[in-house]
Parts: C-alpha cells; structure tokens; sequence
C-alpha cells in the first residue's frame, strides 16, 4: 500500500505549479466562487440601493463595503467554509447564497435576505463568474505573458534585421533573407491574434430560468427588468446578452478560445523553425549553469524550452478547441455539457501560459552564430540564379537584350547544382547584356541578396 498522500493529478498543479499558479487566482474553483459571492453580491447591492422591489431597505455605504470586502477578502477559511455547505447542498450554487445570507446575518440584515439569489437561475450566476474569471485571466496573466514574449521577439528581430541567412523552402536553399525579417514574420502574426483577442467582448445573460424574465415580471411587473438586467451586467464590465435560453450561449468563449488556438498554432510555428536553426547551429544554445542536457552525453544542450512548448501548445489546444466545440451546443432551454467543460478553461489557458513562459525562457538562453548564416551563404551561389534571370527578363522586355528563354538558360546553369562565385562571374560576363545590368549582376553576393528583408523586419517595431 502507498504511503504518498493526495497527489496533484495535473502537472500544472504540480511540477509547473510555480509558472501558471497566478492563473489559480481567477480559473481554481475557489477562484470561480469567489467570483460567484461578488455577482451575488453586487445584485443584492443592486436590487437594495436602487428599490427595486419598493423594500425600501437600502444599505449604508459602510454596510456595502463591508459585504465588498467578503470578495475581496476571500481566503482559505471561505474556501473551507464553502466545501463544508456544499457538502450538505450538494449544489455548488446554493452554498454561495447560504454563505452571503450569513453575512448579512452578521451585518445585522436579516431583513435583507430574501434578496440573496432574488429571481436567479444558477446559471445566471455562473454565466457572469465565468466570464469575469476569464477575462480577469486573460487581461492579468495570460495577455501580460504573450506580450512578454513579443517583446522579446521584437528585441531579437531588432537586432538581427540586417544580419543575411540563407532561406530554405521545402528544406532546399532559397532566396537568402535577414534571421530579423524571419522573426518579424511571427511577430506580425502574433500580433494580429492578440489585437483579436484583446477585443473579446465578455457576454453575459441574467434573465433567469429560461431566459424569459418570467419570475421576475410575475414578482414586480411594474419593474422595466430589461434595463435592471441591462445596467446589472454592465455594471460588472461585461456586454449585456438580451436573448439567450437558459444558459448564455457560449459563443464568445468559443471566438476566444478559437483566437487564442490559433496564437498557439503560430507559436508552435515558431516553436519548430527555431529548433530547427538550433539543429543547423545557426543558433547556438547558451548552456545554463548547473543543468544537464543528457543523462549520459555530457556534451549536449538541448532545445527543451521548445519541445516543452510544442507539447503544452497542442495540450493547450486539445483542450481549448474542444470547449470551444463543445460550449456551443445545449439541449434545447438547457442541458449540463456546459458545466463538466468548462470546469477545464483553468487547464486549456495553464498549459498555453506555460508554453509561453518557455519559449520566452527559451529565446533567452540562444545566441545568434553569424559565422555559421556567412558560411552558408558562401556555400550557396546558385541562389543568384533567380536574380540573373529576371534581370535578363527586364533587359529583354525593355529592348536592351535579345537573350532567349533566359528562365531555362539560368535553370541548366544551376538546377540540382553547386556553383560558385566564379562560375557566376564567368556566366553574367558572358551574357548579351548591357554593362550597367551586369555589373549590378556582378557586384551580387548571396549576404547581399536579401531585397528589402531589412526595411520589413523594422515595419514591426512601432
């Protein structure tokens, strides 16, 4: 029999706790009812101070900070408190009204608390905590740890947008570029999904059992609920849902999960090329101090932070296309599919934001070898061939050259071959062109071959 006790069941909650543990703060369980008490909260607040039911029993400013102060004090003996309710309840919801109704009993309000819960559905608590969970993680963590790590892409495209390197398409040598133009592809990318996601509009619905206002015209129907609903949501900094069944529809969580999928996608891109520049030494690895690359090859330094981060991008992935799947579709006015799934956005947001901290960690720990892009470059003349020839095609397009079929004359001279810088000189020497052409052909080496790679790697730095 084991003597271990409870173990964490996720690597997030273990081995990686320290990296994606501020993400616990808002998607944890104890996160989602704390959220829970302050939409609970701030609709007793609502229905009180505004008199909405003619009680006219409104609270003192001191009486709403004290219950605002249940939120924003809320620790372990709450959490505690709650799991001991809910073990009666049985129902997750019921325990946070209970917990609020004791504290009004401890303000001295009883009188107030036919207000706790008044006219809710549980998932009109749920739907508001969920997406202030959300978006609070978004905005805090995971949005502050992918800037982070544009920043550090833009450093390193700074810094490299005029150094040359060979490209290789379909894995053979090309046209060369700059490693700076290279990663300022990745940034524009990036970017473009952050823009998309930082524009999420955060949903929600409070219009009780099945999205009908019913109990609520029923008990004052003298009360315009559409806008109490409409300025209760919106008071919470989330957009006002008007028609939906039972549940919120889900839908924008599915835009923003498919948004942050698709950053995970470009970023396990990015994941792949570099470690293939580690493998072909135009980046070296920076060993650090104390770790070990191979548990018998004393020599190696391995690219961990990448390969850590491609597999927590498609954990990430699995998770977060499968929500954004799944939390579109309810049974007619409602089923429970919603509620098992989303109990997992904490999982599908904690391995992106460990994949982050990775490669950000990752780009840190490498060095550019320069040598190595040189003498790539050097081994590799028979790029120029594009540039000879269309060169050749705007000579004889203008009138200045009668050089037939120049695209297949460049193709016998480099297709499948290795040539070098004299072979060329000798070749554009030889051609029927005018001298100005070609000793623009003649002063071209591959490291100068990279049009206006340069000027693009800036375009990313505004």
């Amino acid at each position: 029999m084991s003597k271990l006790s409870a173990q964490p069941l996720s690597p997030l909650d273990g081995r990686y706790r320290a990296a994606v543990q501020d993400l616990g703060i808002h998607l944890s369980e104890a996160g989602l009812n704390r959220a829970r008490i302050q939409v609970e909260i701030e609709w007793l607040i609502h229905l009180a101070n505004r008199n909405i039911l003619q009680t006219g029993k409104e609270l003192t400013d001191a009486e709403i900070a004290k219950l605002r102060s249940v939120v924003s004090d809320f620790g372990d003996a709450d959490v505690e408190e709650l799991a001991k309710t809910e073990a009666v309840t049985r129902h997750d919801v019921k325990a946070v009204e209970y917990f609020i109704r004791e504290r009004l009993t401890q303000l001295g309000r009883k009188d107030l608390l036919e207000l706790t819960h008044f006219a809710c559905t549980s998932e009109d608590i749920n739907n508001l905590s969920y997406a202030i969970t959300v978006r609070d993680s978004v905005a805090q963590v995971w949005l502050p740890k992918a800037e982070l790590l544009l920043a550090k892409l833009k450093s390193m495209s700074a810094r490299y947008a005029s150094v040359p390197m060979l490209s290789r398409t379909h894995g053979q040598p090309a046209t060369p570029t700059t490693m700076g133009k290279e990663l300022a592809v990745f940034v524009h990318r990036l970017q473009r999904q952050i823009k998309r996601i930082e524009a999420t509009e955060y949903l929600g619905k409070f219009s009780g059992a099945t999205g009908t206002f019913g109990a609520h015209v029923v008990a004052a129907p003298e009360v315009d609920w559409l806008a109490e609903s409409e300025s209760f949501v919106s008071s919470l900094g989330l957009t006002w849902n008007p028609l939906t069944t039972q549940i919120e529809s889900h839908d924008w969580q599915a835009e923003l999960y498919s948004a942050i999928a698709l950053f995970n996608r470009i970023l396990h891109n990015l994941c792949t090329d570099v470690w293939t520049y580690i493998s072909i030494n135009y980046f070296k690895q920076i060993p650090v101090a104390g770790a070990t690359g191979s548990s018998t090859m004393p020599h190696k330094v391995n690219p961990i932070r990448f390969e850590n981060a491609e597999s927590n991008l498609e954990l990430s992935n699995a998770i977060l296309e499968s929500l954004a799947s799944t939390l579109v579709t309810s049974r007619m006015q409602r089923d429970l599919t919603d509620s098992s799934s989303q109990r997992n956005i904490g999982l599908g947001l904690g391995h992106s934001v460990l994949a982050l901290d990775n490669v950000t960690r990752g780009l840190g720990e490498l060095e550019l070898s320069e040598s190595v892009l040189a003498a790539d470059l050097l081994e590799n003349w028979e790029v120029l061939g594009e540039a000879i020839q269309t060169v050749i095609r705007a000579e004889v397009a203008a009138g200045r050259s009668g050089i037939a079929n120049p695209y297949e004359l460049l193709k016998e001279l480099t297709r499948g071959k290795r040539i070098g810088g004299d072979d060329l000189v000798t070749f554009v020497n030889g051609l029927d062109l005018e001298q100005a052409a070609k000793d623009r052909l003649l002063a071209l080496k591959p490291h100068t071959y990279i049009g206006l790679a340069t000027e693009l790697a800036k375009r990313i730095q505004g």
